[in-house]
């Protein structure tokens, strides 16, 4: 009889080690597939942000072309380009 309570005590305690460890699994397991669905949306997201920085890239350097900038200075500002007697080379004395 002793035996039997013996056996009891030492069984008792692994069974409830192994369930608890089974759920300690399961919940593992549940949280890695959560943090991999949101690694998955982010990159999704990285990926798409990556496609708009590369547009805006391309849309700031069309916007930002020499003969852009040149046809706004002359079409809206009135701008033109100076004369040969209006301009003036500015040279720093030598030392």
């Amino acid at each position: 009889m002793i035996t039997q309570r013996v056996q009891l005590g030492l069984i008792l305690p692994l069974a409830i080690a192994v369930v608890a460890s089974g759920l300690f699994v399961v919940k593992a397991k549940h949280q890695s597939r959560q943090l991999f669905v949101e690694l998955e949306a982010l990159n999704r997201e990285r990926d798409r942000l990556q496609v708009d920085w590369g547009r805006l890239q391309i849309e700031q350097s069309t916007w930002g072309t020499h003969p852009r900038i040149e046809f706004l200075a002359s079409e809206q500002l009135s701008l033109s380009s100076p004369i040969a007697d209006d301009i003036i080379v500015v040279v720093e004395p030598s030392q």
